[in-house]
C-alpha cells in the first residue's frame, strides 16, 4: 500500500506540540491547521495542470494553472472537521461532503449516521481524519465514497497506527494514505500509542 509520511523539519515540530500534554486548544488548533496544510499541499501534488497563455507587466508568457478537475474532501465527523481549511483555502474550487460515523455499541461496527456529499465521479476525493487508529472508520468512510461513485479516493490523517493502516489495505487496497506521522501501534483502548490523545476533545477544548 502507498503509506506516504511527511518528511519535513517543520511537520516534526509541529507534530511534537501536537502531543504535548500541556498544549492549550486554541495552540492546538492552529497547529492542526499548519499541519493539515502540509498534508493536503504533499497529497496534491501530482493534480493535474494544464497551460495558460498570460501577459506579465513585461511580455506575454505561457504558465500553468490548476485543470478543471475540482477536488472535494470528505471529512470523518466530527474531528476531521478540523483538517478542512487549508483546502477551501488553497483550492478555491474545492467542494466540501460530510460523513458522521459512530461505534454501534452491538457489533462494534462503525456505521454512519450522517452523510452529504457532493457528485464524487472523476473528481480527486481526499478522505481526512486526524487519528488512524483501528482504521474501521477510515474504511468505512471509504466505502461509503465508493458507493457514490468516487474512483480516485486518498487518505489524509495526522497519526497512523500500523493496525489502521492494515485494516484500510484489507478493505481497499492500494489507497493511497498520506500521515505526518506513523506510530508504534495501539494500546488495550485501542488508542495510538505515543499519539496525541483525543484529537477531537483537544481540538474543541472537550
Amino acid at each position: 500500500m502507498p503509506v506516504h509520511i511527511l518528511d519535513h523539519p517543520l511537520a516534526a515540530h509541529i507534530i511534537t506540540h501536537l502531543r504535548d500534554r500541556t498544549t492549550k486548544p486554541a495552540t492546538f488548533r492552529t497547529l492542526a491547521y499548519q499541519l493539515s496544510l502540509l498534508l493536503a499541499i504533499e497529497a496534491t501534488s501530482d493534480i493535474e495542470t494544464e497551460e495558460k497563455p498570460i501577459e506579465t507587466p513585461l511580455e506575454p508568457v505561457t504558465g500553468r494553472v490548476l485543470a478543471h478537475q475540482p477536488l472535494v474532501v470528505v471529512p470523518i465527523l466530527r474531528a476531521g472537521l478540523g483538517m478542512v481549511q487549508p483546502f477551501t483555502d488553497i483550492f478555491p474550487d474545492v467542494s466540501v461532503g460530510y460523513v458522521g460515523l459512530e461505534r454501534d455499541h452491538v457489533t462494534a461496527q462503525a456505521r454512519s449516521y450522517y452523510c452529504k456529499l457532493p457528485p464524487l465521479a472523476g473528481r480527486h476525493v481526499f478522505v481526512v481524519d486526524p487519528m488512524l487508529a483501528t482504521g474501521g472508520s477510515a474504511a468505512k468512510a471509504l466505502s461509503i465514497v465508493k458507493e457514490h461513485g468516487a474512483t480516485d479516493t486518498r487518505l489524509l490523517c495526522i497519526v497512523g497506527a500500523p493496525e489502521g493502516v492494515a485494516e484500510v489495505e484489507r478493505h481497499h487496497p492500494g489507497t493511497v494514505i498520506h500521515l505526518a506521522a506513523l506510530d508504534r501501534g495501539l494500546n488495550a483502548r485501542k488508542y495510538i500509542l505515543p499519539g496525541l490523545g483525543d484529537f477531537g476533545d483537544r481540538l474543541y477544548g472537550t
